[in-house]
């Protein structure tokens, strides 16, 4: 809607994933060097951790863009709410589809996955099961079950393990798995994102419009970038959120430039309690 009135070529602060809208803060490609070490170096499992908005699923897709090809299938559980049995056949019917759709014993799974390690480790390849939502697993009870999944078809592997188990969730997720000896004690790494710096925050807002054929300085006052990094406390959504909505509010009011102004009284609108 406000692309033409800034000269820009696309929406730059639409909250997606692709590959060009990647910003490399610190944090995020430090966490990116890690999980990839746990990853190609076939560990049994590692954390990613971080406040909601940060970034953690840029950084999840960013790995499996670089992941060479031995490293397959990669796949991701998005929706940990379920129970043991649940998630054991989710996983299972995600690496090796099943044509029978009837009730279904644990045990056949745990059998057929065993049996997708095996055949995937002679053909060379080293499995990658992600789960985001990670903080759930607890009070799911689901941590212990997959932990030992991790034991699995681990005496076929020249590594840890036949797979490598990623959880990605909120801080909390540390304190829960820390709970757990058994699984914690396989954790590789443990990667915690960490919020923008002002350097860094004023830098992503100019990757995102330079993608979109603009420059920061002709579209923001630099009272206004700082204001915003005040505002969001360098979490990437948040700053999506605040500079696609100014971008709205300047082109609705023929505006040339976001002032500070512009940015707090945006921001006000957010922050302000709905009516009921």
């Amino acid at each position: 809607m406000y692309e033409q009135h800034w000269q820009l070529t696309g929406r730059p602060f639409e909250n997606r994933h692709d590959e060009d809208f990647y910003y490399p803060a610190e944090t995020h490609q430090a966490a990116v060097l890690k999980l990839h070490y746990s990853i190609e170096n076939r560990r049994s499992a590692a954390m990613l951790c971080g406040p909601s908005g940060i970034g953690k699923a840029s950084v999840v897709d960013a790995i499996c863009r670089q992941l060479s090809d031995e490293f397959r299938p990669v796949f991701r559980v998005v929706f940990p709410a379920m129970d043991g049995e649940q998630l054991v056949r989710y996983i299972v019917d995600q690496v090796d589809p099943a044509t029978d759709t009837r009730v279904r014993e644990t045990s056949a799974d745990l059998g057929r996955f065993e049996s997708f390690l095996v055949n995937n480790l002679e053909a060379g390849k080293h499995a990658v099961i992600v789960v985001d939502e990670a903080h759930l697993l607890e009070q799911h009870g689901l941590l212990e079950p997959l932990r030992l999944m991790l034991n699995i078809a681990a005496d076929q592997s020249p590594s840890e393990a036949a797979w490598t188990l990623v959880l990605v969730g909120q801080p909390m997720l540390l304190s829960h798995v820390e709970r757990y000896p058994a699984l914690d004690e396989r954790m590789s790494v443990k990667c915690m994102l960490n919020r923008l710096l002002p350097e860094e925050t004023n830098a992503y807002i100019q990757h995102r419009l330079r993608i979109c054929g603009a420059d920061a300085e002709q579209l923001f006052e630099y009272a206004a970038l700082e204001r915003i990094h005040t505002l969001t406390e360098g979490i990437p959504r948040r700053i999506n959120r605040l500079c696609d909505l100014a971008l709205m509010v300047g082109f609705a009011e023929d505006r040339q430039i976001i002032s500070a102004d512009v940015v707090n009284n945006v921001h006000g609108d957010l922050a302000a309690p709905s009516l009921a």
